[in-house]
Order: structure tokens, then C-alpha cells, then sequence
């Protein structure tokens, strides 16, 4: 455990000195986290020696994913979903479980895998990440319908990929441990606590009797996550959901809250969505690479250029959008955190396939960090119109739009 404390103090160090270079070229935070973790794991330097069964993956795998959704939730209130539904609501209605169908049909007739197996992988690789488009996002010269498509897309999908990997992963213990009532009852404990204490903490703080410093401010969002999770634990409420459902309910109610803890928040869970994939490269080790066969990085490369790519199109037919468009958002499907904590999540399971198929998820999210993290800016400056054109051509057409603009004598 000081082994990994050490390795993580001193890359994230080594992260913030290299932050402002990241965010001009290819060179990707997450990229540097999970190579590290693999070099330091126990298939190369051993310097870091961590397995599936050790305490601190199932607990840093299940705070981690409670931040993120938290953090997502708060994204994305009711009011900016009904502001913003119309291509979102594609991507997130067809899109995500037609890249679940797609992917676990790859799982089961490339790779032999029974339907629930690869039912589960195809929930687990469905969710995206906004992470490795940050360059296209970010670049106002995008189509502001693309952006607010791709945030709005990548901040709720992990939340809705969650009940499918829940429910696949119960089937996929064996019928004999699978009790759709105690599922069912878990899962609608965690949306009530989700959405019982962020409502009452937010009415409370309304009240006269109650007013919250400037200072502190940023404390009350994060004393609400919390409490939803000490609660949660407690009762036995599904945890995830109710991080997301919490996360909604502070964005709707609560707007002043939203915007104390937006910076903080993004801070607490890049943390832990950093630590999490130093230990998920750890455990990520040369023969885990070799052993999935050439079957394996097909299944890994076919997962990222075929399965998002086919199901966006669908999705997307008669929008309205540029094939251009269309294109970004197909490739910008990446399987990032909320898959790699999903994925951590099967490992620890104890299923029967639960090694082959980390070893699936595993390879498909390496090839993702890879090649998503250094496209991003490719695929951004494609919207660039000076970049598109020569030169010449740019100030050919400034000159032009100038004499237009001169009064004719």
C-alpha cells in the first residue's frame, strides 16, 4: 500500500508539471497514468504488486465510480436534458444499447463467449468518456450541437450503462444466486436515497434557520455525496445509483450548490479516476496481453471501429447532421474511467469468466486510452476552417469578403 501511495504522489506530480503540455498535444494524463502502472506492476518492474483480490481495488474501483457519477449527475439537471434532448436522446436512446447488441454479438461469435458474458462485456464497453475529447469539445470553431452532444452523451451514459452491467453480472453468478426481487429492491433504495437526502439538504439550506458560508459552500455538495453513500452502505442501497441520481437532483434543485462544487468536484474525482487507472494498468501484465490471441485484439480493434461506429450511424440517420459530425461523434465513443472501474468490478466478481473477460476489457480500453487520446486534436482541427484551406486561400477570401464590404462609388 506505501508502494502505491508513493507511485501515485509522484506521478501526479509529475501530471500537474506536464498539465499545461497535455493540453496542447497528444501527451494524455490517462495515457501516462496506465502505462506507468503497467511498467510498475508486478509483469514488468514489480515495484507495485497488487491482484484482483486485494482490498484496495474493489474499494478504490467503488469510491472512484461513485465520485464520477456524482460528479456526472451534477452535469446534467433536468432543465439542461429537456434543453438538449433531441441528438443526445439519440445517441443515449439507440446509440448506447445498440453498441451493447453490437459488441456482445463480436464477444460471442468471435470470441466464443456465452450471450450473458458477452451481454456483460457490452455493457461494460458501451459507456464513454469525454476525457479523450477534450480537444474537440473544447475548440469553439466544433459545432456547439456536436459539443453539448458529446457532453451531454458521455456525463449520463455511464449512469445508464450501470443497471445492464448490475443485472448481467447477477445472471452471469448463476441463476441460483440471481434474485430479481433483491436486485429490484437495491436498486430502488439507491434512487430514493439518491433523491431523498440532496432534496431535503438543499430545502434545509432554503430555510431561514440555515445559510451556508461562502467559504464552506463548496463543503455542502460534498457533505451531500457523503451522506448518500455512508446511507447507502448502511441500507444496502445500490451505491452507483445513487451517486447518479444525487448528482441530478443537486443540478436540478440545487443551482447554487452545483456551481460551488462544479471546480472541487472535478478535482476529487480526476483523482480518483487517476489512481484508478494506475491500479488498473498494474494489473494489466505482458502475459494478460499475449494471452488473449489474435481473436482477442480483433474483437478489441472491431469494439472501437465497428460497434460505435455502426450503432451512431443508425442512430443518427435523418438528423441532420454532417456526415462530418456524424463522424466525430462515431469515433469519439472512447471506453474510458467508467469502464475501467466496470471492468475492476467483473475481475473481483468472481464469475466464471470473470478473467477473460478483464482480459477483453482490458486490451479494448489500452487501444482506446491510445489511439482516442492522440486524435483528439486531429479530429478537432478538422472544424478549423483556416486549416482546411491553403494559406494563400484564407487570405484570398479575407481580401474578398473586405471589397465586398467597401461602398460602391
Amino acid at each position: 500500500m506505501g508502494t502505491l501511495l508513493l507511485a501515485f504522489a509522484g506521478l501526479l506530480l509529475l501530471a500537474v508539471l506536464l498539465s499545461s503540455l497535455a493540453h496542447r498535444t497528444i501527451l494524455s494524463t490517462a495515457a501516462l497514468f496506465l502505462l506507468a502502472g503497467f511498467v510498475l506492476g508486478d509483469g514488468v518492474l514489480g515495484v507495485v504488486s497488487i491482484t484482483a483480490e486485494d482490498e484496495v481495488v474493489g474499494t478504490l474501483a467503488e469510491l472512484a465510480l461513485f465520485a464520477v457519477l456524482f460528479t456526472d449527475g451534477m452535469r446534467v439537471g433536468w432543465a439542461d436534458l429537456r434543453g438538449a434532448w433531441r441528438l443526445p436522446g439519440r445517441a443515449l436512446g439507440w446509440g448506447l444499447p445498440l453498441t451493447l447488441v453490437i459488441t456482445a454479438l463480436l464477444a460471442h461469435y468471435l470470441i466464443g463467449l456465452g450471450w450473458i458474458e458477452s451481454l456483460l462485456i457490452g455493457a461494460v464497453l458501451a459507456p464513454t468518456d469525454p476525457v479523450f475529447a477534450a480537444a474537440l469539445v473544447g475548440n469553439e470553431k466544433v459545432p456547439p450541437r456536436l459539443r453539448q452532444l458529446l457532453n451531454v452523451e458521455s456525463g449520463v451514459n455511464d449512469g445508464l450503462a450501470l443497471p445492464f452491467v448490475m443485472v448481467f453480472l447477477a445472471l452471469a453468478a448463476g441463476s441460483r444466486n440471481l434474485h430479481l426481487g433483491e436486485l429490484g429492491l437495491e436498486l430502488g433504495l439507491g434512487l430514493l436515497i439518491g433523491v431523498a437526502v440532496p432534496w431535503l439538504a438543499i430545502k434545509l439550506e432554503q430555510t431561514r434557520w440555515f445559510s451556508a458560508s461562502t467559504a464552506y459552500e463548496p463543503l455542502n455538495a460534498l457533505a451531500i455525496g457523503l451522506l448518500v453513500l455512508a446511507l447507502g452502505k448502511a441500507t444496502h442501497g445500490n451505491l452507483f445509483l445513487a451517486a447518479f441520481a444525487a448528482g441530478i437532483t443537486v443540478a436540478t434543485f440545487g443551482q447554487r450548490q452545483r456551481e460551488a462544487f462544479e471546480h472541487f468536484g472535478e478535482l476529487i474525482a480526476e483523482l480518483f479516476k487517476l489512481a484508478a487507472l494506475l491500479v488498473f494498468g498494474a494489473l494489466i501484465t505482458p502475459a494478460l496481453l499475449g494471452s488473449v490471441g489474435w481473436t482477442g485484439w480483433l474483437f478489441a480493434v472491431l469494439a472501437l471501429v465497428a460497434a460505435r461506429p455502426i450503432a451512431i450511424w443508425i442512430s443518427f440517420l435523418g438528423s441532420g447532421l454532417s456526415m462530418r459530425e456524424q463522424a466525430a461523434v462515431a469515433w469519439f465513443g472512447p471506453k474510458g474511467f467508467a469502464s475501467v472501474v466496470y471492468g475492476l468490478i467483473v475481475l473481483s466478481s468472481g464469475i466464471a469468466a470473470a478473467s477473460q473477460e478483464f482480459q477483453l476489457i482490458a486490451v479494448t480500453i489500452v487501444l482506446s486510452i491510445l489511439l482516442h487520446s492522440s486524435t483528439d486534436i486531429v479530429v478537432a482541427r478538422w472544424f478549423d476552417d483556416e486549416r482546411d484551406v491553403p494559406a494563400w486561400y484564407g487570405a484570398a477570401r479575407r481580401l474578398r469578403d473586405r471589397v465586398r464590404q467597401e461602398p460602391t462609388p
